[in-house]
């Protein structure tokens, strides 16, 4: 069934409108008819099972049947620290990050980070597309909210937004051996915490002092095995580990 994501001021009386290029999907790409069904989302985490109306020129309307909560979403929110690194590799970060189950991905500026901050207009520009990138790769992996991208962050701001958090964890070459990781990730599903954040270093990783501030303000630091890994797979792979934790917990 067809999925799409819709403003929730779009969504009045028991029905909902679409314009744009949703529009113009359904009507000149899907050839959708009337009565035909989908599901609308709100990007907050409501699914509205729907039954299209009435299908014009400048608008969709679709009948809402039903309505319930997402059955996509982790039972936690997990945000990303993010260091910013070269080139484009951010964005297939936000893409698979999104894709495992991030709700938030936050662009930090570190010690080690080489990427300069350009001026307000321009770094506006790139956040703009980065949100573009997590809405398509939500709308790809049928997620139930579409995770935000926040403005770029220096290391001590990120570790004070990071302390409103229920746990975070910093992947550090010299953490304690993996038997540690596995502890700490059980735990964190175990206890049922609602949010954890996860730092991850550009190219180079942290500077001992970074992680030493981080362990500071609570943050668990722990390792990913003997491979050292890329800026771009690090947060794939706690994130991968935080998913499998938190999807057995649903299933339980």
């Amino acid at each position: 069934m067809y999925r799409f994501y819709v403003e929730k001021d779009a969504i009045a009386g028991g029905e909902i409108t679409l314009t744009g290029e949703d529009h113009n999907h359904i009507r000149n790409v899907l050839h959708m008819c009337v009565y035909e069904r989908l599901i609308l989302c709100d990007g907050e985490g409501t699914d509205y099972l729907c039954r299209l109306k009435e299908i014009t020129r400048d608008f969709v309307t679709a009948q809402v049947i039903s309505q319930s909560a997402s059955k996509t979403e982790l039972p936690v929110r997990l945000i990303l620290f993010q260091g910013i690194p070269k080139k484009d590799k951010m964005e297939l970060i936000i893409q698979k990050s999104v894709e495992l189950g991030v709700n938030q991905v936050v662009p930090v500026m570190t010690k080690r980070t080489i990427v300069k901050l350009e001026d307000e207009k321009k770094e506006e520009k790139r956040r703009v597309r980065w949100q573009a990138i997590a809405r398509a790769a939500a709308m790809q992996s049928m997620r139930g909210v579409i995770p935000q991208i926040a403005p770029v962050l220096s290391f001590s701001d990120a570790l004070r937004a990071a302390g409103e958090l229920d746990a975070v964890l910093i992947p550090y070459e010299a953490a304690e051996g993996i038997a540690h990781t596995r502890e700490v990730l059980a735990k964190l599903a175990a206890e049922g915490v609602r949010s954890v954040g996860i730092f991850i270093g550009p190219e180079g990783g942290f500077e001992e002092e970074e992680v030493r501030m981080a362990e500071a303000m609570g943050a668990s630091a722990i390792t990913l095995g003997h491979r050292i890994l890329r800026t771009e797979t690090a947060g794939m792979a706690v994130l991968a580990l935080l998913m499998m934790e938190f999807e057995a917990d649903m299933d339980a």
